[in-house]
């Protein structure tokens, strides 16, 4: 559903970063210091030479009551990864231009970046009208003709002297409407915070900052830190933002993070504070071109750079347009984020990347790499659901959430995916499944008409079997991607564990028209067959009928061939009970002998048991044992027992 852009009247205050972007000395520095009467430059080195190094950080109140906090980036070529490392996380992008200057080397370099890292919102601000005002349309004609076909091409241009203050008035009023008309975050969504800075404070501990675009962070949170040197869980000792100690802080904002127990040396530029268990860690994707270079342009060893992280790559194209890439540490990301390819060394962005996929399939046989090419040809920039349950076969739905997938509600999922107590199932694979479970158990009760069903373990793990490969990691079979670029038609069954995976096992042994009782997997109201033993349990019936307390000898049973197994089933199957000591007897046996021992004098002795019963010593002890287990008779010493009224 498309949302009804925001009119700045419309909009509610809110907290907005921007990161300024240009060429270097084109004033970008000295913008950001009129507007928020701050200097941004952080270092005596930049100060001193007049030129921001690293990134830059200040903040100010519109008068709508909207809140900026403006990154400063550097322009200077030699800075190109800084530059990014603030661009990267912001949502809005500030271009500036110089009157006197003009479009320049690393104005292209800095455009390139923004439009790689997909940034829609921004505005373009040409500086120092006060310089060369007659200058002042032709720049403006230039940077339209530069930013034509770009994310920014229809970015508002407002002209200003930051040391004049010209233009500053109808600037302030343009942000307004930037940042009205941009999509509001999710305070509600998962923590990513991309950490840019990392120090020690006296007194306070570790503190990193970054820029805080979706989720809220609150003191006292626990946080997973995930890093090139360190990968833990640490809580959120204190906050800050816009320089004020706050105990919540919701996107988008500038956030100071005080961190528990963690050294600040630990801590670098690239790492992330995250939502614990919210985003899958990875180290390979695929991704598609979305400018620049072509992929298949044979240059392999690449810069990778993703929020503030900057990482080497290793590129293996599939097309001009699509590729897997292998990053040297893994990194929490989700399908649509943005990348910005550069070569190491180069000061010009290579090319910038959407991520399609952060849990592909490997790619083992001749001719894979090209059919994989196609698929991510096909598929939307926003991932698909039903590519991505298909190829599984069945997925948790919470696991394609940490993709970054936009689940739908039920009604409107793909015709060929059902949603299963927290599984999405592909049908053709749930059909696999359901008659493999009903082949299965047909096949093992019909080889052991004895048994009773078969485990469910049994049925989960034939189940998780796909013909001639073994076990899988879930998503992957042999065939992942088919000659006919269709998807493969068997599957194994995902491994998990947990509610969800019972739940889907109890599906499709329902489904296979079978039910699982005690952990045993069977078709309803069937009793175990005897097979062979049948003619064996029916003669001891036949005896035990004429006799009721002449118990078969060991021999008999040898000779009848009823072993444990048999007798056991034939147990299960109410046909014999079974005493102590190996004695078989009819199941009625015991109510017989309470109506003899009820006609004794009370108490009475085992003796005076076995002689009323007419049978041996060998039968009545682990009877009688049996009866006061039953809480039919009562032992009082060790020779007499009477009978419970």
């Amino acid at each position: 559903m498309t949302e009804t852009p925001r009119t700045a009247d419309a909009a509610a205050p809110g907290t907005f970063v921007i990161a300024t972007a240009g060429h270097v000395d084109h004033g970008k520095s000295t913008l950001v210091g009129a507007l928020t009467g701050m200097e941004p430059d952080r270092w005596a080195e930049e100060k001193k030479r007049g030129l921001t190094i690293d990134l830059g950080f200040a903040w100010t109140t519109l008068p709508s009551g909207r809140e900026l906090a403006f990154v400063d980036v550097p322009g200077h070529e030699k800075f190109l990864a800084n530059m990014l490392a603030g661009l990267g996380p912001a949502p809005i992008a500030c271009f500036v231009i110089a009157t006197d200057k003009g479009w320049q080397a690393q104005s292209s370099d800095h455009r390139d970046a923004i439009n790689a890292l997909g940034i829609t919102h921004g505005l373009v601000v040409i500086t120092r009208a006060d310089l060369v005002p007659d200058s002042v349309e032709t720049t403006k004609e230039q940077v339209s003709a530069q930013l034509r076909g770009t994310t920014l091409e229809a970015a508002p241009i407002v002209t200003v002297s930051a040391t004049t203050g010209e233009g500053l008035p109808e600037l302030i009023s343009v942000l307004d409407e930037v940042t009205a008309t941009a999509e509001p975050p999710s305070a509600s969504g998962r923590v990513r915070l991309w950490i840019d800075r990392a120090f020690s404070i006296k007194g306070a501990g570790t503190v990193v900052t970054g820029t805080l675009t979706a989720g809220t962070l609150t003191t006292g949170d626990t946080v997973e830190l995930r890093g090139d040197t360190i990968d833990r869980t640490v809580g959120v000792r204190g906050l800050q933002s816009r320089n004020s100690t706050t105990t919540e802080v919701v996107p988008q904002a500038r956030v100071a993070v005080n961190l528990r127990d963690v050294p600040a040396d630990n801590l670098h530029r690239g790492d992330a504070l995250l939502t614990p268990e919210a985003w899958p860690i990875v180290d390979t994707i695929d991704v598609r071109r979305t400018m620049g270079e072509a992929l298949d342009s044979g240059i392999h060893e690449l810069m990778a750079h993703i929020g503030t992280a900057a990482v080497p790559a290793r590129l293996r194209s599939f097309a001009a347009d699509h590729a897997r890439l292998t990053l040297d540490r893994p990194l929490p990301l989700q399908v649509s984020d943005r990348i910005v390819l550069r070569a190491p060394g180069s000061r010009n962005v290579f090319a910038g990347l959407l991520v399609l996929d952060v849990d592909p399939p490997e790619l083992t046989r001749r001719g894979d790499g090209a059919r994989r090419g196609q698929l991510l040809a096909e598929r939307p920039s926003e991932g698909e659901i039903l590519a991505e349950v298909a190829r599984r076969g069945a997925v948790e739905r919470n696991v394609l959430t940490r993709f970054g997938l936009q689940i739908p509600v039920d009604d409107s999922l793909p015709a060929e995916v059902e949603d299963m107590g927290g599984w999405l199932v592909h049908s053709p694979a749930l059909t696999t499944w359901v008659e493999a479970a009903k082949s299965l158990v047909s096949r093992e009760l019909t080889a052991s008409p004895m048994a009773a069903g078969v485990p469910v373990k049994a049925v989960a793990e034939a189940l998780r079997r796909t013909s001639g490969t073994g076990r899988r990691r879930s998503g992957e079979t042999k065939d992942d991607a088919s000659p006919n670029g269709k998807t493969p038609s068997t599957h194994p069954l995902p491994e998990s564990t947990g509610t969800a995976t019972r739940t889907l096992l109890g599906e499709i042994i329902s489904r296979a028209g079978l039910e699982a009782v005690d952990g045993i997997v069977r078709p309803p109201g069937h009793v175990a067959g005897l097979g062979a033993a049948e003619a064996g349990i029916a003669e001891i019936e036949q005896r035990l009928a004429a006799d009721p307390f002449a118990a078969p000898e060991a021999d008999d049973l040898r000779e009848l061939a009823l072993g444990a197994r048999e007798l056991a089933v034939a147990e299960k199957a109410g046909r014999i009970l079974r005493l102590g000591d190996g004695i078989i007897v009819s199941p009625r046996t015991p109510a017989r002998a309470m109506r003899i021992l009820a006609g004794l004098d009370q108490p009475f002795t085992t003796s005076q048991a076995r002689q009323a019963l007419g049978t041996t010593r060998r039968v009545v002890i682990p009877l009688l044992e049996h009866l006061d287990g039953r809480g039919w008779t009562r032992r009082l010493d060790t020779t007499h027992r009477e009978v419970m009224r």
